[in-house]
């Protein structure tokens, strides 16, 4: 069974007929150039205006029932440049980030993170994997200003993203390099299967990661698709599965090609057009659809799927 689904980041329902400017959005952010000139200050403002909008992003969700939500990265930027307590203003940032943990939490929401692929914590660049850590630390800190459990319940989802110089030698440096995350940042970090031949498939990840760390592995049905094919689709989603200890959650996207045959077909789609395969598995899934909201919309009705 799997009745929850949701979306990531910038809903686009609750702007629909609205001028530019009046917008909702959550990932205001600048250039390098303009927050070297502008410092802290301007990035304080920026945050302040993204955090306002999560707490209406999250309203609309509860009117549409969707209980399953990604989080922006970007609400925050350039983050891994500075203290969250050196920002001006930073006692109403502190007020913003509680307000919507309690939201989330008083109507059961469920938030994520997927950093993005730039953070290679397995990278035999030592630089690279000195500031994901500090990327990763800092997305941990996002969810302790919301007050959320330090677990899996609330997920920050990433890739191995490199396979030198192989993929096995590659994810003993990711269980090396994740002992030194903050323990906040590991009781939450999860690593999803990739969409490419010579990246990591579920199989991979639980044999070379999770049964060295214990970290849960997010199944990806698109990326599925199109990665390494060493067991069926039943057998890699009830492998990750038993990976985790609290609720289990998912990524789902349909091929661009189903809309534009001329288009990739690891790329996602606007809308999803297959149903989730669940084999009788309950799960949380978060929807990966550029139409976002309006993609898990249009797939309750059209699947029949039961709101949160």
């Amino acid at each position: 069974m799997m009745k929850n689904i949701g979306y990531c980041c910038i809903p686009m329902g609750c702007n629909e007929g609205k001028p530019k400017k009046e917008h909702i959005t959550v990932n205001r952010g600048m250039v390098r150039r303009t927050f070297d000139a502008k410092g802290l200050p301007y990035a304080s403002e920026l945050i302040i205006e993204n955090l306002k909008d999560t707490l209406k992003v999250l309203d609309y969700n509860l009117k549409n029932h969707i209980y399953i939500y990604r989080l922006s990265s970007d609400s925050f930027p350039w983050m891994s440049e500075y203290e969250f307590s050196d920002l001006p203003n930073f006692k109403l940032i502190q007020i913003l980030m509680a307000q919507i943990g309690e939201k989330i939490k008083s109507n059961k929401i469920r938030v994520s993170y997927h950093p993005g692929p730039f953070n290679v914590l397995a990278s035999e660049n030592p630089s690279v994997v000195e500031k994901t850590i500090k990327e990763l630390n800092k997305h941990a800190e996002l969810m302790d200003l919301m007050n959320l459990d330090k677990t899996t319940f609330y997920p920050i989802n990433i890739h191995i993203n490199t396979t030198k110089p192989t993929r096995e030698e590659a994810a003993v440096r990711f269980c090396e390099q994740f002992e030194n995350l903050s323990e906040s940042c590991k009781l939450r970090l999860v690593v999803e299967n990739d969409d490419g031949q010579n990246q990591y498939s579920v199989k991979m990840l639980y044999d070379w990661v999770h049964t060295k760390i214990g970290i849960p592995i997010t199944f990806d049905q698109h990326h599925f698709n199109y990665g390494p094919q060493d067991q069926s689709m039943e057998e890699a989603l009830r492998l990750a599965h038993s990976t985790w200890k609290t609720r289990v959650l998912t990524h789902m996207s349909s091929p661009k090609t189903l809309e534009d045959t001329s288009g990739k077909q690891t790329a996602h789609a606007d809308y999803i057009y297959e149903e989730i395969k669940t084999y009788g598995l309950d799960f949380d899934t978060e929807i990966e659809a550029k139409a976002k909201d309006l993609a898990v919309i249009r797939y309750r009705n059209q699947f029949k799927v039961l709101k949160g």
